[in-house]
């Protein structure tokens, strides 16, 4: 099974999840201003819109294994090109393109003929006459902010002269499939590696500075539901390292990650709760949906959910209303109060639901609340909000 193929079914298919999100239809037209191989880089690109009074979202293409972040969705074929050549021409986005049809069903690129692209510009022109919205002059000047940026990674670039191009290819053991996630690199000359030098983002070419004079370096990659990987290497003489290869000065260094296994734990990173409630907010729906899709491609797992808060201080407690939605506050939310146990054994059980209303049997499901009692770091220390984590445990997998 391709690792997108259920994670794309299961963002479109469950009404009752996404909910708030507007149904696709056969004349579905996207105005995209961003695609992802990552899905963090996915929500950070579209708070950054966001900040700029876009209203962006984003959403998976399973076939292309992109998340494509869109500034409107329409079935107005007008409304988004006007939308789309305004981005072009008045804001950050100079790269807005619109797609057609249902995401996972692969959309094209929409053509915008001439008359279309003069008559948007034109009404352009007319609303230039007008008095100039705030919005307007925010994403001009975010624009300069982003070419003044692109010439200062430039500039970077050309006074390391010895940096090299490297492709972390990250992919599964078993099928070869494509995973999405990063790449820690350790200064290995360093006697704790506990501070990473630098992070890069896998399956893409990037340019990698140097980090020591000895050139001896850790990579670590960990991605949700796969084992932790770790390499060492040398940077002036990559090829050394077992499975690395240079090609025309591309330095391919493969990460073939493997299944978490009975004993194993992994903490799920990208999930996030509300402020005092055990309700998930929307960004954590692709990594609970990652962790669907582990145990549906291996019927014999059996986990445990374990909760953890920041602290042991007792307080108020938003819990799921009866609507069932796992990834957003509404009016039917409860209010109650609790100890940090309680909340982290909601917030535990709020997984182990959404799992149960995926298909998952019950009893291939435990869970463990904490409290504050496992903490990362102090409770006060910088990123103590870490502590806020949800961790999963295989207790059988065979």
């Amino acid at each position: 099974m391709q690792r997108f193929k259920l994670l794309g079914a299961l963002l479109f298919i469950s009404s009752s999840l996404f909910a708030q999100e507007k149904a696709d239809t056969d004349q579905s037209l996207y105005v995209v201003i961003g695609a992802f191989a990552i899905p963090r880089n996915a929500i950070e690109f579209t708070e950054t819109a966001k900040k700029q009074n876009i209203q962006a979202e984003f959403a998976l293409n399973p076939k292309r294994k992109l998340f494509y972040v869109y500034a409107l969705h329409t079935e107005d074929r007008k409304t988004a090109i006007n939308e789309a050549v305004k981005l072009q021409q008045q804001s950050a986005y100079p790269d807005t393109w619109v797609y057609s049809g249902l995401l996972g069903d692969n959309p094209q690129v929409v053509k915008i003929n001439d008359t279309e692209r003069s008559e948007a510009i034109e009404q352009l022109e007319q609303e230039k006459k007008e008095p100039v919205a705030e919005q307007s002059t925010l994403a001009v000047e975010e624009r300069l902010a982003n070419v003044e940026l692109a010439e200062e990674i430039k500039n970077t670039v050309a006074a390391n002269p010895d940096a090299k191009t490297f492709f972390f290819r990250i992919t599964a053991l078993v099928d070869k499939d494509t995973l999405p996630g990063d790449v820690d690199i350790y200064d290995a000359d360093v006697a704790t590696r506990k501070r990473k030098s630098a992070t890069y983002r896998g399956n893409d070419a990037l340019t990698v500075k140097p980090i020591n004079k000895s050139g001896d370096m850790i990579l670590e990659c960990e991605v949700f539901g796969y084992r932790k990987l770790q390499m060492p290497i040398n940077y002036g003489s990559p090829e050394s390292a077992s499975g690395v290869s240079v090609e025309e000065n591309l330095i391919t260094v493969p990460f073939e990650l493997v299944r978490l296994q009975k004993g194993d734990k992994a903490i799920m990173f990208n999930v996030y709760f509300y402020k005092d409630a055990a309700i998930m907010r929307p960004e954590s729906r692709y990594e609970v949906s990652s962790l669907l899709e582990m145990l549906t491609e291996n019927p014999k797992y059996k986990i445990k959910i374990h909760g953890h808060t920041n602290g042991n201080s007792a307080g108020k407690i938003v819990s799921m209303g009866d609507s069932q939605n796992f990834f957003s506050l509404t009016t039917d939310n409860k209010e109650g109060r609790g100890s940090a146990m309680k909340l982290s054994e909601e917030r535990a059980l709020l997984i182990r639901k959404f799992l149960i209303a995926s298909g998952v049997n019950p009893s291939r499901t435990e869970v463990k609340a904490w409290g504050g009692k496992q903490p990362i770091y102090d409770e006060d220390h910088a990123a103590a909000q870490a502590n806020v984590r949800v961790e999963i445990e295989i207790l059988e997998d065979k």
